[in-house]
């Protein structure tokens, strides 16, 4: 199948636009790369240090026998249920590693925050900056710069993007991505939100809310639901970066450590019966695999986060990708998933359906994909249209995830729930933003309404409870941006104006926060950009302003005149604001990278 018209013309683009910073990077990993080994290179005392902790037999294949060594970086800790599983995981690795005569060593370890802990606190300030921070952890730890190959330990929301970013600044590394899978189901998702509108509206207390959310995560794994960690692994599956089908397999799987020595194999070159060298990720990563990763993701429904986290990533590998990539892209490549929050069905039974492997399948099929890429695979991406079964303990086989096993969650692209990818770029004279619409009910694609304005989600929160908000309304939440607050998702929102929503009332929310997707069911305008405290038009829009959400024309507009609009005022954060924002917490210590925080269609980096 050849690749599709689209596809193609947006990839020759983001090529054309990234040629300059794309080939200096490709120069880098390339001397990089030429270079001897570290254990050659690097003076005795160095050597000495890098390897004094390791067993004497390790010291001798490092050193003398010249073997690889592969470099851990592990995102454990047991806050989050997701990373809990990794804490046996070095040892596996280190085990395969020395049956194959080579070494690994746990290079460094990065910080995970749970956004699930932090929604609605302060904590969350610092999330979307942990992402950066956990590219400079990688960093640090590949630094040692002793490895020929290494190996990532991590699932969750900013963890993985941190971690490739990281990665591809050591972009002359055969690396391979090593996750841990979903928890098993528990309370469906559908549920837990029912109880969340409820205890919004006082019919529920403490006690039942909590009896609900522990029902619903409650084991070791990933949540259930298809939200940015679990798009993080479907992306990650699109783009060759793992064992095939790794990505939902649950942690206490028989496979799941067969799995993680396939990664060691994989990551060595020795998970092909042929000679096959696993390439650096440097060359993995180049501009049709980051277009693979934007038509997984579309395809699937996945979170809106990326639209941050893999325009960063891009830019780590030298290219430049935007929002209207990702907006043409939607225009062709077809919905072929419901989970939730965009279904039912969690990631367990998308896993049932077929997984990861039948939409990459589906999508190389109908030349929604570029399938002559390079993965850490010999097979290329056609090996990521399958799914492992165990053919006898320790061994591996692979089998067609198609057909689909319940197109009630996972159809053909012949025969998709809609044609397009559901997410679409929106502006007007408030500035761009995005808008996911793949679950959004069909009559309410577009909302006008008048504007009530806020300046936290504590506010609009708030309001609701004193029932001011009984009404058709737009809820503007500002001051969320990245150089503001360090834009926190506003998962708290989605409870009131679901119930509002509810009542049949036409409601909205247009901010600068993020909202990852999570705002299911009402439509909302999110990442606008310019932010408010960057002096975006967002700041200028006042109560009772008539604004026109319209995602069929892709337009967002306050419906007042250009004159008026030119000649308003644009409203300054309050000091309090900034004043909380600055101090409590350690959110003094992101000062600096609030203030050097790009705007979100530039992935919001702090490091460039």
């Amino acid at each position: 199948m050849s690749t599709h018209s689209t596809v193609q013309r947006v990839t020759e683009r983001i090529r054309e636009r990234s040629r300059g910073a794309r080939e200096a990077y490709l120069e880098r990993v390339a001397q990089t790369g030429a270079r001897e080994r570290g254990s050659d290179r690097m003076g005795c005392a160095n050597v000495a240090h890098a390897v004094a902790g390791v067993p004497a037999s390790d010291k001798l294949r490092i050193v003398a026998e010249r073997a690889p060594n592969i470099g851990v970086v592990t995102a454990y800790n047991d806050m989050l249920s997701a990373h809990a599983p990794f804490k046996g995981y070095p040892d596996i690795i280190k085990d395969e590693a020395r049956r194959l005569g080579a070494t690994a060593q746990v290079a460094g370890g990065v910080p995970a925050m749970c956004d699930g802990v932090t929604q609605g606190t302060p904590g969350m300030e610092l999330s979307l900056f942990s992402r950066d921070v956990i590219a400079m952890g990688t960093a640090v730890a590949l630094t040692h710069d002793m490895f020929d190959a290494a190996l990532l330990l991590g699932v969750c929301d900013k963890i993985v993007p941190g971690l490739l970013i990281g990665a591809l600044h050591f972009g002359h590394l055969p690396t391979v991505f090593v996750p841990a899978g979903p928890m098993p189901s528990g309370l469906s998702n559908s549920a837990k939100a029912k109880v969340r509108e409820q205890a919004a509206q006082g019919l529920v207390g403490r006690a039942g809310l909590m009896e609900a959310e522990m029902g619903a995560y409650h084991d070791q794994g990933t949540c259930t639901f298809y939200g940015t960690a679990n798009s993080n692994q479907m992306l990650l599956e699109a783009m060759g970066l793992h064992v095939p089908g790794t990505a939902f397999i649950q942690p206490g799987d028989s496979m799941r450590e067969t799995l993680t020595r396939e990664a060691v194999r994989t990551v060595l070159g020795r998970a092909a019966q042929t000679a096959y060298a696993c390439p650096p990720i440097g060359h993995v990563v180049d501009e049709r695999a980051i277009v693979n990763a934007m038509c997984a993701l579309l395809a699937t429904g996945g979170s809106t986060n990326h639209l941050i986290h893999w325009v960063a990533v891009a830019r780590a590998a030298g290219i430049s990708i935007d929002w209207n990539d990702f907006s043409e892209l939607s225009d062709v490549v077809p919905l072929l998933t419901r989970v939730y929050p965009n279904g039912t069905a969690d990631v367990n039974e998308f896993q049932n359906a077929g997984g990861p492997g039948f939409v990459i399948g589906e999508l190389i099929g109908a030349g929604l994909m570029h399938a002559d890429v390079l993965t850490v695979r010999a097979g290329g991406l056609a090996e990521f249209s399958n799914i492992p079964e165990s053919a006898e303990p320790g061994r591996l086989v692979w089998k067609s995830a198609a057909p689909s096993k319940n197109e009630a969650v996972a159809r053909p692209a012949a025969d998709p729930f809609s044609p397009t990818g559901g997410l679409k770029l929106l502006t007007g004279n408030l500035g761009r933003s995005v808008i996911k619409v793949s679950s959004v009910p069909e009559d309410r694609h577009v909302i006008e309404a008048p504007a009530r304005v806020f300046d936290s989600q504590a506010a609009l929160q708030k309001a609701f409870t004193a029932g001011e908000l009984d009404r058709d309304v737009v809820c503007v939440v500002r001051w969320q941006g990245p150089q503001a607050n360090g834009m926190p998702e506003l998962h708290k929102l989605t409870p009131p104006l679901s119930v509002l929503q509810g009542k049949g009332f036409k409601v909205a929310l247009v901010t600068d926060g993020r909202m990852s997707g999570a705002s299911g069911k009402v439509p909302a305008a999110i990442h606008l950009s310019p932010e408010g405290a960057a002096g975006g038009a967002i700041a200028k829009v006042r109560d009772g302003d008539t604004i026109r959400l319209d995602s069929i024309a892709g337009t967002l507009q306050v419906l007042v005149s250009d004159q008026e609009w030119e000649a308003r005022e644009i409203a300054r954060m309050p000091d309090e604001l900034r004043h909380a924002d600055g101090h409590g917490l350690g959110r003094e210590l992101f000062a600096g990278m609030r203030r050097n925080a790009l705007t979100a269609e530039e992935g919001a980096c702090t490091w460039l």
